[in-house]
């Protein structure tokens, strides 16, 4: 039984950054790219979906685990995949524990490239629901909390939102980690000259992700980008109508989690940081929430950082500390 998220322990309150790393920026860039990973063992397993494309998952099952025991399902951000450090520390420390962790790649990304024509996007709430129906079909015992990370945090939001009361009955726990549930405030910020190295890195990504969608499919549509772009621009001549939307404000309004918070029913966590510099965490602190929902919004931390001080609550990888807490309903 997944206790209720007033239950389990808010670690984080009191989070301080580690010193010298307080910036945001620091803790953004540090904690992407100061890491050790490597792959825990899994098993790819597809997942095909109505419209053709195929997904993979890379699943991770400890040696003792049986079918009745809980699954964490997990769902990477903007330019992630199941290789994301994030992805692969938390599935370690989660077999460690004896949970199954299940590492879901959105479409064409790590273990999925090559299966999907359609490119992922942030509002693909249908295609976790598919992998979810999936896994209940395989496992209909073993009761799955669903952690988003960025992007994912808002897709997996968007989908408790649509879900309601109507949730599969195996989906217990919904958590999202700094996500961007306006995805207009979202791009607005990264717009700002701060942020700007943001959003050329994401840029440059995903125009790398097209080039490959067209190799892999040499029958699709040619695809014309222009040599600079913005985000916004990108979804603008690119994501929006290539995935049937009007134009990028369509998709931004279409997709974002905001409006879908007020009807999750399901017990859900939110842990963000007000002085991130992707998303505007705002949307979540200034609205109230339902009562399944608990926010977590720490005054530092900056996107997927949460770089704690060494021997204090959640130690150095604070982030992880926290979401393990909430899976565990106790700290880890």
């Amino acid at each position: 039984m997944i206790p209720t998220a007033a239950q389990i322990p808010d670690l984080l309150h009191t989070f301080r950054a580690c010193p010298g790393l307080a910036h945001p920026h620091l803790q953004t860039v540090v904690a992407a790219r100061l890491t050790w990973s490597w792959e825990p063992p899994s098993c790819t397993q597809l997942v095909p979906l109505a419209d053709g494309d195929t997904l993979a998952l890379e699943v991770s099952t400890p040696a003792a685990w049986q079918a009745w025991q809980p699954t964490v399902l997990l769902v990477h951000g903007l330019c992630g995949s199941h290789r994301s450090p994030y992805m692969q520390r938390l599935a370690r420390k989660l077999l460690r524990h004896g949970l199954r962790a299940v590492r879901m790649n959105l479409r064409g990304c790590g273990s999925g490239t090559g299966l999907a024509r359609q490119p992922y996007h942030s509002g693909r709430s249908a295609d976790v629901l598919a992998v979810l129906h999936d896994l209940q079909q395989h496992t209909p015992d073993s009761a799955v909390t669903l952690v988003g990370f960025s992007l994912g945090g808002n897709v997996v939001l968007k989908l408790a939102g649509e879900l309601h009361n109507a949730a599969p009955a195996t989906l217990q726990h919904v958590i999202a980690v700094c996500p961007p549930v306006d995805l207009a405030a979202c791009v607005r910020r990264l717009a700002r000259p701060a942020n700007r190295l943001y959003d050329a890195y994401f840029t440059r990504q995903l125009c790398a992700d097209v080039v490959q969608r067209q190799q892999c499919f040499p029958d699709l549509p040619p695809a014309t980008l222009p040599p600079t772009l913005s985000l916004h621009a990108f979804d603008e001549c690119y994501t929006a109508p290539q995935c049937g939307f009007q134009d990028a404000a369509d998709y931004y309004r279409q997709s974002s989690a905001a409006p879908l918070i007020p009807r999750i029913a399901l017990p859900c966590h939110i842990l963000c940081a007000a002085d991130d510099p992707l998303i505007d965490t705002q949307v979540l602190t200034s609205s109230p929430l339902p009562p399944p929902v608990r926010l977590l919004c720490t005054r530092t931390g900056g996107h997927l950082g949460f770089l704690g001080l060494p021997g204090r609550t959640g130690g150095y990888r604070a982030m992880d500390a926290q979401l393990l807490a909430w899976i565990l309903g106790r700290p880890a």
